[in-house]
This record gives structure tokens, C-alpha cells and sequence, in this order.
């Protein structure tokens, strides 16, 4: 059976079809720059990226386009699109949805009302899943929110402490992202490492250029870094993370700024590459940290501080931690992070092998020693093949 996942940008539709049989990759690609000028295509063809020029000014163009792909005789994986037995998308804010949902016309009016805790992603979703069904308007689709897995935190630890007409009225409260990701490696550690995830008490480091730490116990999210929107918590490629609210209404009037500026400028022009200067890229940061650049350095530190400060939170308010996970872009491949990150947490009972760390770029392994109380553990994210089999389950 074949599986579609679809993850619609505001300017880009990512995709992969899946052989659910074997759960293996018969395609995959991204389109880039919808509705500006130079949009196109990027699939790998037998290994080999393949660049295809397409003018898409409308998400429905993309998704054609990808169809259109999909059944190229040259380059493509399938002769049919009935061959696709459903299609499931990536959905940043699902509110209070606590599991994914087949599509229904009642079910999308219910979501509607949380689109604006995600502003730049919730009207791509609409439009990627609309323009599925003006195409294939009997094809099952399937949203897989991210939201979804931090529904189980307590009422303590996703309340703000404003006043409670707020959460009432306006839905303020802490709904957290990455979710998929994070219902993804604590259950593949804990398959991984021989143990029932209901058993362990788990902190998950999703860290990439949007980065976020969860707090699984007893299999479930208790706790985790991101709020209302994927601003807050961890320090990021370009979002200032944890920042006092007055900062924030300092800058807006020292600078004139008003309330959607001052979002961009928290949103897009903060975090690591606000400091450094630099770049929101990692690499280039610590290229440039390594060259002697001294905000590059500050960056640095900052970030690993941050990943540190959680990790010692979560397990303080799990009452201990068992399994310390890194996952996604940075956390698979950046040794140097991880290891800034858990040093000086001995005390915790965790001991990092510093020479299988070192080595690790992203492979599945345990990077701590064999007599840490805390295991240490590399685990590779996988969201789309969760997306793919919450869609199997449900049609």
C-alpha cells in the first residue's frame, strides 16, 4: 500500500511516497519558491538530484506538479495515481486535537480555529490538502499534528500565568511543536535500547534550526520547551527562544516597532544568527567560531546552555531522567553540541564516551559509556514515516 506525505510551507510543498509494505522510500522531493519567480522542482533519481525548472504561483500548481512527477515516465515511481491509497500532511497546530484525524468536512471546520497559532504554516496546510482533493477528490487524506503528543502535559505545566480569560477566549495557552518527532525517538529509543517506553523517564533534544526538549514519562509528554508557537524555549538558528516579555516591549519602543515587526525580528533575525552575526547555520557558525570570531563563540555557548538548563530541568521535575536522546539536523550531526551540552551533568549519572561521540554523524547509537546510570543515546528522526503510518492506521 502506498502512502503520500505532504508537508506544505508557505513557499514550498515537501513529499514522499511511501511503500508501506516495507515502509521503503519510492520517492521524494521538494518544491521551492511557490509563488515567487525561479520556482522548481528537486527529486533524486537513482541517487542522483534532478533539478526541474516549473513556474508555480499557487500551491495547486505545486501539487501538480508533484503528481505530474510522481508519474513521469522517465524519473517517476508510479503509472497510476490511483496506485496512492492516501495522503497524509504534516500539520504544525492541531489545538486541541490530541491524535491524528482523517479529513472530514466538519473535522476541518473544528481545526480552522487554531490556524492562527501557526499564521505563516496553517493557510499552506488548507491550501496543499485542497488542492490534493480538487485533484484526487476521493483520496483519503489524513492530518498528523504536531501538536498532538504534547496534549497528555498536565494543566500546570502548559498554563501561562495570565489571566485565565486569555486561555478561555483566545486559546493562550502552551501547545507545543515537534511533536511527531518527538512520539518518534522516544519510542525508537526505547525499542532500541530493549526497554517499554512506559517505563523510562526520556528527555528528547529535537535540535535543528528550530529546536525543541521534551519531557517523556511513563510514555507520554509531561513537559515540553516550545508554547503557544515554536517560539519559545530553546535558543534557535534565527528565534530568540526564552526572552522576558519586557525585553521585547523595550525593543518596541526604542525602535518604533509594532507588533508584527517585532515578530519578525524575534522570529527571523534572533537567535544564532542574531548573535553571532554569522549565520543561522551551525556549521558556518562554529567555522567561524574556530577562525576565532569572538560572537561566534558567544553563540555557541549560549546554545548549549540552553539544551544544559533543560535538561536539568526536565529531569528535576521527572524526578530523575533515565534517557537522554539528540535527534534532528544539529543534534545528529554536531558532536561539539552534544557534548557541550551534557558536560558538567555528571552528577545526573550521565557519562558520555567521548570517542563514539566524536565519531557519530547521525547514526543510530548510544554515545555514552557502558557504567553511565544515564544513557546517551544518538537516535535519527523520522517524521515522515510516522506521518505515513498514523495515515495507514486511520484509513
Amino acid at each position: 500500500m502506498k502512502i503520500l506525505v505532504i508537508n506544505c510551507g508557505s513557499s514550498s510543498i515537501k513529499y514522499k511516497l511511501y511503500e508501506m509494505d516495507d515502509q521503503s522510500v519510492l520517492a521524494a522531493g521538494g518544491i521551492e519558491k511557490i509563488g515567487l519567480e525561479g520556482s522548481f522542482l528537486k527529486t533524486k533519481i537513482n541517487g542522483e538530484t534532478k533539478i526541474i525548472n516549473h513556474e508555480c504561483p499557487t500551491h495547486t500548481e505545486g501539487i501538480k506538479l508533484m503528481f505530474d512527477t510522481l508519474l513521469n515516465a522517465e524519473y517517476g515511481a508510479i503509472k497510476s495515481l490511483d496506485e496512492i491509497s492516501a495522503a497524509g500532511h504534516r500539520i504544525v497546530a492541531g489545538g486541541r486535537f490530541t491524535q491524528s484525524q482523517v479529513v472530514t468536512d466538519a473535522m476541518l471546520e473544528e481545526w480552522k480555529q487554531y490556524m492562527d497559532l501557526a499564521p505563516l504554516h496553517s493557510p499552506a496546510h488548507l491550501k496543499g490538502y485542497q488542492a490534493v482533493k480538487n485533484m484526487l477528490p476521493n483520496l483519503p487524506q489524513v492530518f498528523v499534528f504536531d501538536t498532538a503528543f504534547h496534549q497528555t502535559m498536565p494543566e500546570k505545566c502548559y498554563m501561562y500565568a495570565v489571566p485565565y480569560k486569555y486561555y478561555e477566549n483566545n486559546n493562550i495557552r502552551r501547545w507545543g511543536a515537534h511533536g511527531t518527532s518527538h512520539r518518534f525517538v522516544s519510542a525508537r529509543v526505547a525499542e532500541f535500547l530493549g526497554q517499554n517506553v512506559e517505563d523510562l523517564k526520556i528527555i528528547t533534544c529535537h535540535i535543528g534550526n528550530g529546536a525543541s526538549i521534551t519531557a517523556v514519562k511513563d510514555g507520554k509528554c509531561f513537559e515540553t520547551s516550545m508554547g503557544l508557537t515554536p517560539l519559545e524555549g530553546m535558543m534557535m538558528g534565527t528565534r530568540s527562544g526564552d526572552i522576558d516579555a519586557s525585553a521585547v516591549l523595550a525593543i518596541m519602543k526604542a525602535e518604533g516597532y509594532d507588533a508584527d515587526r517585532m515578530s519578525d525580528l524575534l522570529n527571523k533575525e534572533s537567535g544564532v544568527l542574531g548573535i553571532s552575526g554569522v549565520s543561522s547555520d551551525m556549521r558556518e557558525v562554529k567555522e567561524a567560531a574556530d577562525n576565532g570570531n569572538e560572537r561566534a563563540k558567544l553563540a555557541l555557548e549560549m546554545y548549549s546552555h540552553r539544551i544544559k538548563k533543560y535538561i536539568g530541568s526536565y529531569a528535576a521535575i521527572m524526578g530523575g531522567v533515565d534517557v537522554i536522546v539528540f535527534t534532528a539536523g544539529v543534534g545528529e550531526h554536531q558532536w561539539d553540541i552534544r557534548y557541550n551540552s551534557v558536560s558538567g551533568l555528571e552528577f545526573l549519572g550521565v557519562k558520555l564516551d567521548e570517542a563514539k561521540n566524536l565519531k557519530n554523524f547521525g547514526e543510530e547509537e548510544i554515545i555514552s559509556t557502558e557504567d553511565s546510570r544515564v544513557k546517551v543515546v544518538v537516535v535519527p528522526t523520522d517524521e515522515e514515516l510516522m506521518i505515513a503510518s498514523d495515515t495507514l492506521a486511520l484509513i
